[in-house]
């Protein structure tokens, strides 16, 4: 497998899988340390991929496991086939949290209707039936409640876990989770760099509507002990899943402050866009140092932030926003608006 031995230069190729407004920024922020960015979503064109570029990434996790192991033989790959492995697939995900001494939610295995079944006698209801794999805001997921048929949930599940497999991934079994009573949600972004450097930033809270985000409020209002705790919980993920890239952690804080792992990404993520306007080393410039071997930036927040995803016809609304002067407006370019579709993001900056 190879690997890199020396931080790139300027005027290498970072290919990135995947061509989506996170890959669109990641080119952005790789593009003023002077790399070129090579976006792919060719299989049929692997080797003239690997050929093209100098170290490897992705924007996302819905990637057919096979096309990253293939790469990673031919080129550097960051993060790598096995962090992409776990990360992809909800049971694995959850089994290595829990293999590491990091607490999640309950959940169980079901690989069928009759494993649907017994799942949910053990965990009881309510509870939460969500695919295994290719699921993203609230795709995939099924609330089921005393009187929800196991069937019918089984199937809606199912339905999208097929619509899922065109990406490349295939049609796998669900996990059943409890229902955690959480006084908010957070996510913490953390970076590792191959020699071991690791730096992450500050809590933000996550506040969701029809479990897409719509906002996030940096910094989190957590006490400053349980901040340091959620950092030093994805600090230590990084460190036990091999990271050389950038590690987003979703959190549940309980009521009694107890912090639970909800879910990982191996990459920039939604919740990071504050960063941009807010920090001096944003989400997606320390996602490309760690990819190419720089020295990771400094992660102080300049201020506090509120990002505000918009969806759909929300990003109508820019000569609107933009009136704020404290606004900071990112269009990602989308030629078609579509009702829960991520057209953009506003970051409102609160000078402390």
């Amino acid at each position: 497998m190879p690997e890199l031995t020396h931080p790139l230069p300027p005027g290498s190729t970072i290919g990135i899988l995947g061509s989506g407004q996170l890959g669109r920024m990641t080119a952005s922020a790789a593009a003023r340390l002077g790399y070129r960015c090579h976006a792919y979503d060719d299989a049929a064109a692997l080797t003239r991929f690997a050929e093209a570029v100098d170290v490897v990434t992705f924007e996302f996790e819905n990637i057919p496991l096979t096309t990253v192991e293939v790469l990673e033989k031919l080129v550097p790959l960051r993060p790598g086939a096995s962090v992409l492995k776990i990360c992809q697939h909800r049971l694995r995900e959850k089994d290595f949290c829990n293999g590491v001494s990091v607490p999640t939610t309950a959940y169980r295995a079901a690989g069928d209707l009759a494993g649907l079944e017994q799942a949910v006698a053990e965990i009881g209801r309510p509870c939460i039936l969500k695919s295994a794999e290719l699921g993203y805001d609230g795709k995939g997921q099924v609330r089921i409640d005393a009187t929800s048929d196991l069937t019918q949930a089984w199937a809606a599940m199912r339905g999208h876990a097929a619509e899922g497999a065109s990406v490349g991934g295939s049609a796998a079994g669900g996990v059943v989770e409890a229902i955690v009573e959480f006084r908010m949600e957070i996510s913490v972004i953390v970076a590792r760099s191959a020699d071991d450097s690791i730096r992450s930033f500050v809590p933000v809270e996550n506040r969701h509507k029809n479990h897409i985000l719509d906002e996030t409020i940096a910094p989190a209002n957590l006490p400053g002990e349980v901040a340091d705790r959620a950092e030093a919980i994805a600090r230590h993920l990084a460190k036990e899943i091999g990271l050389v890239g950038l590690l987003a952690v979703e959190m549940f804080v309980t009521h009694d402050n107890k912090i639970l792992v909800n879910e990982l990404a191996p990459r920039p993520h939604n919740s990071g866009h504050w960063t941009l306007d807010a920090c001096v080393t944003s989400q997606f410039e320390q996602f490309v140092r760690a990819v190419a071997g720089l020295p990771l930036g400094a992660t102080d927040r300049l201020c506090d932030a509120v990002m505000k995803n918009l969806l759909g016809d929300e990003a109508d609304d820019w000569l609107r926003i933009l009136s704020d002067p404290g606004a900071k407006l990112h269009l990602y370019g989308k030629a078609e608006a579509r009702p829960g579709r991520k057209m953009g993001h506003v970051t409102r900056l609160i000078r402390r």
